[in-house]
């Protein structure tokens, strides 16, 4: 997904921390003389991202030769040689600097960049395996590593990601225009799946306080938002790493006790291995808590999930999808699943497009399995290309087969929705939902009277 900010010049890939972290982007650079930068935020869950990265910086500079072209986010953060070496690109910054306004001074400067980052790990912050796991992703980096001419050097402000401790320097009070209202409440991840880089590039898990939590939310709603979406890397651990820790479900129940006014709460996506008794409770009495939930699922084989070094296993999620829609008949879900991943057969296979259909997920987000140096999954035997292209495509049909079962089961049935913009909105269920009349921000009361490619028609 990549999205562009015209005014701001930023051009958003990737997760919704991405989108959310593009406002605090926006926020530093109306505090900089800087002109004429383009800002790539960057994301690096799959090579076709970086793939398509790379290609817009060099469309974006040819087409505008004057532009000051600044690369960050995570591709930048886990690789900053490979784009300090693109001749298109001025800078390149981390992850914990993109939020700072001084980061973007395109003055030379005297790079503290060196290679002994890529080798840098933290035995303290980890558990178990987790330090033996860095270094062997760093020693991967290493070995790839790009050496770099001095003036390709300077380019480079990134820092040791494992280091930072900082839980979230780039809050914002509201996004523009937008009737929902995205939160970061975490930033990193302790664990390590075999196939993924993201902490490396976002680094260990950091909780932000609850109090500033609190303080957002009420900003937020009086600007005028009236859903608010918690976004992190891994927000079923929140809290953890709090001097007084307290638990994701702990947290939300304080939160809708002390925001009142807040109409719905969301969440972007949890794992299902964290979950706790007192999080049904909040599903069951809490109608703000909006009834959509998305998965970190993956993969829906065992032996595959163990081979990601995932926590939960098959019948984990399907318990859970049942049990939460015992509590909230109306819920629906969505789900992160990889096709093609290493030693996948097609009885493998198989397994994650079932679990589709007996969860009954509605919106699957497929990400063909995209090979990652330095991750243990790119040493084991791959699926052929052309086979996983395959496969994301029958597993994209089986979640568009649910979907439209779904909807036709919702006719007739009364749907709160929050306008949005073009006639469009959002039930609390997550559902598209095309209204006649309404502008954006308000919240109808709505019957579906038919279903149009993959919405709502209400009246």
């Amino acid at each position: 997904m990549i999205q562009e900010d015209v005014d701001n010049k930023i051009i958003t890939f990737g997760c919704r921390l991405n989108t959310y972290e593009s406002e605090a982007i926006k926020e530093a650079l109306k505090k900089t003389d800087q002109k004429n930068l383009l800002v790539f935020n960057s994301c690096a869950v799959t090579a076709e991202a970086e793939r398509e990265l790379r290609a817009a910086i060099r469309r974006a500079k040819r087409d505008n030769p004057d532009i000051k072209i600044v690369v960050t986010g995570c591709a930048a953060q886990i690789d900053p040689e490979k784009y300090a070496k693109m001749a298109e690109v001025n800078l390149v910054l981390g992850n914990s600097e993109k939020s700072n306004p001084e980061s973007y001074s395109l003055q030379q400067q005297s790079s503290s960049f060196d290679s002994v980052r890529l080798r840098g790990f933290h035995e303290s912050s980890s558990k178990d395996d987790t330090a033996h796991k860095d270094r062997i992703f760093f020693e991967a980096k290493k070995s790839a590593q790009i050496f770099l001419t001095s003036s390709e050097t300077s380019k480079i402000k990134v820092n040791d990601i494992m280091s930072v401790k900082d839980t979230a320097p780039q809050l914002v009070s509201y996004f523009e225009n937008r009737t929902r209202a995205f939160l970061e409440i975490q930033n990193g991840c302790n664990h390590r799946c075999t196939f993924c880089v993201i902490p490396f590039g976002r680094g260990n898990s950091r909780s932000v306080a609850f109090g500033e939590i609190v303080s957002q939310i009420k900003k937020m709603v009086a600007a005028g938002h009236k859903e608010v979406v918690l976004t992190g890397v891994d927000i079923s651990g929140y809290g953890e790493d709090l001097a007084v820790p307290i638990t994701l479900s702990g947290m939300i129940k304080r939160l809708l006790k002390l925001v009142p006014e807040l109409s719905r709460l969301r969440l972007s996506s949890i794992d299902v291995a964290e979950i706790d008794e007192e999080f049904f409770e909040i599903l069951r009495d809490e109608p703000r808590f909006t009834p959509y939930l998305h998965l970190s699922v993956q993969s829906g084989d065992d032996v595959i999930l163990k081979r990601m070094k995932r926590r939960h296993n098959r019948q984990q999620v399907l318990d859970f999808c049942a049990k939460a829609r015992e509590i909230r008949p109306e819920i629906t879900f969505g789900a992160d699943i990889i096709a093609g991943f290493p030693t996948e057969t097609e009885e493998m296979f198989q397994n994650s497009v079932q679990l589709i259909e007996e969860a009954g997920i509605i919106f699957t987000h497929i990400f063909p399995y995209s090979k990652r140096d330095g991750t243990p999954a790119a040493k084991m035997p791959q699926v052929n290309g052309k086979i996983i292209k395959e496969r994301g495509k029958i597993l994209r049909e089986a979640g568009a087969r649910e979907l439209q079962k779904f909807l036709a089961k919702q006719i007739g049935k009364n749907l709160s929705v929050i306008l949005e913009k073009d006639g469009f909105g959002k039930s609390e269920n997550f559902l598209d939902v095309k209204l006649a009349r309404g502008k954006s921000g308000d919240v109808i009361l709505t019957k579906a009277v038919a279903v149009e490619n993959n919405y709502l028609i209400g009246e």
